[in-house]
């Protein structure tokens, strides 16, 4: 075994420079298959991540739209959903109807695109948002005219920030002025926060005539359990009529992106395999050039007494090994660029060892293809045939 190894190895190192361009085919192929089954699992692990972050175990309950009258969600139903198993966390918001401006001198009916909802106090963690600037409305703060802006609200607004010590701006809701305590940053799956105006549950009661009755519940469960909770929330919320509650994930949106770009992962390994076929010809044809080239060499194995399975051994050995060089070599530039491009992008590193194990044996597997003919023709040459050279 060792033997036939070693003369597997004798056409590699005597022609080191047609060895290499041969494995080259081989190695772009391989290293093609590593980057794109590398890169993208390591984005999709980025990714995950910052889904697990935003709220991929988040559930978003609203009353069923366009109905007649409107269907609205029970005052009692926040209460309700919380004594679900799973559910670790529930608040909601409300629409109040109003219209926010910046100052009374703008016509009352141009609310700039931005609602005005009322909060509840745990919300922030219920929907995984943070303060950008000043902070949440607290116990004391929510009972006053205090509100706090979306990022987008904010920017439409002209209140790019808060400036600790000095007085807050101002905004006006129903004639009504508001202090601005609180600015959020932006909230990805909840565009609806960003444009809105938080005011404290018991001052929108006072202050907007708010009946106390939520318009969107945010639910947060297991996230093995979603689908479970998914399913009896309309029951839960509205017992009486559970088709006017809509129960919708906002990071259903992001997952179907992953899977478009997973499309384009699918192309690009179409893309290697063809690289891989266009490599095991060079190897190939190498391989035959090399029966030719070396047919005093076989006639002189075969004259000293080499069976033709010795031959056919001696010349597959070499193209295998020949396929294997070039898919390690491969491997090698896949991983070196999948690191380097997975650093540079501070994302977790994944390397999917299915992917570059397969790559490995369909680089053997091509090696042993590409070898039998020339491996066959190189057997089939007799003694004095080989020793009388090319005709």
């Amino acid at each position: 075994m060792i033997d036939v190894l070693w003369l597997g190895l004798l056409g590699i190192r005597t022609r080191a420079s047609r060895a290499v361009l041969s494995a080259l085919g081989i190695a772009i192929g391989i290293a093609t298959m590593t980057v794109v089954t590398g890169i993208p699992a390591s984005s999709e692990a980025h990714l995950m991540r910052e889904l697990s972050a935003l709220g991929t175990n988040m559930l978003k309950v609203s009353a069923t739209p366009d109905r007649e009258p409107p269907a609205r969600l029970p005052e009692e139903s926040v209460g309700m959903v919380a004594r679900i198993g799973p559910v670790s966390l529930v608040s909601a918001v409300a629409d109040t109807h109003s219209v926010v401006r910046r100052s009374d001198r703008i016509e009352p009916r141009d609310g700039s695109g931005l609602t005005v909802l009322a909060g509840r106090l745990d919300l922030l963690p219920a929907i995984n948002a943070r303060i950008r600037h000043g902070s949440w409305l607290t116990a004391a703060t929510s009972e006053f005219p205090a509100v706090v802006l979306g990022s987008v609200a904010a920017a439409r607004l002209g209140i790019p920030g808060l400036y600790p010590g000095g007085p807050g701006p101002q905004v006006m809701i129903r004639d009504r002025w508001f202090t601005v305590v609180g600015i959020l940053a932006a909230v990805p799956l909840l565009p609806e926060i960003d444009r809105s105006v938080l005011v404290g549950w018991p001052a929108a009661r006072a202050e907007l005539g708010f009946d106390g009755r939520p318009t969107t519940l945010y639910v947060q469960s297991a996230e093995p359990s979603i689908e479970a909770v998914r399913s009896v929330l309309p029951e839960t919320v509205n017992p009486e009529t559970p088709a006017d509650v809509l129960v919708s994930r906002p990071s259903d949106a992001l997952a179907a992106k992953r899977a478009t770009e997973s499309t384009f992962s699918s192309l690009f390994l179409a893309l290697a395999a063809v690289a891989l076929v266009v490599g095991g010809i060079g190897v190939a044809n190498t391989m035959v050039i090399s029966v030719l080239e070396r047919r005093s060499e076989i006639g002189l194995r075969r004259a000293l007494g080499a069976s033709r399975g010795q031959i056919r051994g001696q010349f597959l050995t070499e193209s295998i090994m020949l396929s294997a060089l070039g898919g390690v070599l491969g491997t090698l530039l896949g991983l070196a660029a999948t690191v380097a491009y997975v650093t540079y992008h501070g994302w977790p590193l994944v390397l999917p060892a299915a992917a570059i194990l397969a790559g490995l044996g369909g680089a053997v597997a091509i090696g042993v293809v590409a070898g039998v003919y020339p491996s066959m023709r190189a057997a089939r040459l007799s003694p004095t045939e080989a020793l009388a050279g090319p005709a």
